[in-house]
């Protein structure tokens, strides 16, 4: 069918869409957030349910087995964190004795770079700690609603991982009437590329997390840093929220190290380490794992992460990236829309398109590490 509007209009049409499409985000995503979950793990759980179908087991059983494998995995995942924050309170007496000194300590070093003294810090101390009692009062009715929200997404996603396994095929249906029937093979080729990158992707940050936890829990174990597998998991955890998650890890990571020590050198070392581990995680292991499967480029997977927390929390930041992906291999089959896949993509052309007036269009380009084939 041939476009007879006019580019404006198209352009206008598309960053109406855009601007529509991130509104229904916000105001709908206590309903698509735990749906778009859903969706990435049925994609993940697909090779154990054809698995099981292969060996002739009946298609109920074979979405029920994979879910039940999901819900042990985090039951496990729960279980460590209980148990580590045990040991926390267990060891709440020699915390608490240990911030006091480093808090005596950075008062006294607070008072010989300052003219403030012990008496102005403490009511300086105790003032924002009032301020902090008071937001934690106003926030608590609010915790509560949080709280019951979770256990509505962790009780819908079951339901929904089996409802999209049972009826993918309807799914599948309803996608392909979208398009021209010449259009077919090029959307049958943008879902075989989809699930395996997200498999790929997900997969990959399975193994990305359980060799990172064992690396930086096991290394800070022998050198004797307290709550070490507690620190290498929060870590790992966190080091999937591109960017941004490893700053925060490593500053929960030197608290952690600092309420379990009365001295600097642990806090140093903890951090050689995240270091150590972080570099061979990004520059050897990781690429080898994920990094080649998913091109977007470090300023759109920055962007995707705040945007997808603004959105909808912490959830949205871990599966930012994997959205921006799958965007990624739409845009670049569909010819309206192949300028955004440029855009989202760190395929860079070999010249700057202000000098080489071939880079403008929308075709293949020679890039700066080869040819780009998407």
């Amino acid at each position: 069918m041939t476009n007879n509007f006019p580019l404006t209009v198209r352009r206008s049409i598309e960053l109406l869409g855009l601007m529509a499409l991130v509104t229904v985000m916000v105001v709908a995503k206590d309903i698509i957030m735990p749906m778009l979950m859903a969706f990435f793990i049925s994609i993940m759980l697909l090779p154990v349910y054809r698995f099981l179908k292969r060996k002739k087991v009946p298609e109920t059983l074979s979405i029920i087995l994979p879910i039940l494998l999901v819900a042990l995995f985090v039951a496990l995942v729960v279980w460590f964190f209980s148990n580590q924050i045990g040991m926390l309170v267990q060891d709440f007496p020699q915390i608490k004795a240990n911030v006091t000194q480093h808090i005596n300590s950075l008062s006294e070093w607070v008072s010989r770079i300052t003219h403030y003294d012990d008496k102005q810090q403490k009511a300086f101390i105790q003032g924002k700690s009032d301020d902090l009692m008071n937001m934690g009062t106003s926030l608590a009715g609010g915790a509560a609603v949080t709280l019951s929200g979770i256990f509505v997404f962790i009780g819908l996603l079951p339901i929904y991982i089996y409802l999209m396994l049972f009826y993918k095929d309807i799914l599948l249906r309803f996608i392909f009437m979208w398009f021209r029937t010449d259009d077919h093979a090029k959307v049958k080729d943008a879902i075989y590329e989809t699930e395996s990158i997200i498999k790929s992707y997900l997969i990959g940050l399975l193994i990305q997390i359980t060799y990172m936890t064992i690396l930086l829990g096991g290394i800070l174990m022998l050198i004797g840093i307290k709550h070490a597998l507690l620190i290498g998991v929060i870590f790992a955890i966190l080091n999937l929220i591109p960017y941004v998650g490893a700053l925060i890890g490593n500053l929960i990571g030197v608290l952690l190290t600092l309420t379990s020590s009365q001295e600097l050198w642990p806090v140093i070392t903890v951090l050689g380490v995240i270091a150590f581990v972080q570099f061979l995680d990004n520059n050897i292991l990781m690429p080898r794992i994920v990094g080649s499967k998913v091109k977007i480029n470090a300023l759109f997977a920055i962007l995707g992460v705040f945007i997808g927390g603004s959105i909808a929390g912490v959830s949205g930041m871990f599966l930012a990236l994997p959205i921006v992906a799958v965007l990624k291999i739409i845009f670049d089959r569909t010819e309206s829309f192949k300028q955004w896949g440029v855009l989202l993509g760190d395929e860079r052309p070999s010249r700057s398109p202000m000098t080489f007036p071939a880079f403008r269009k929308k075709k293949p380009v020679e890039t700066k590490t080869g040819t780009d084939k998407s």
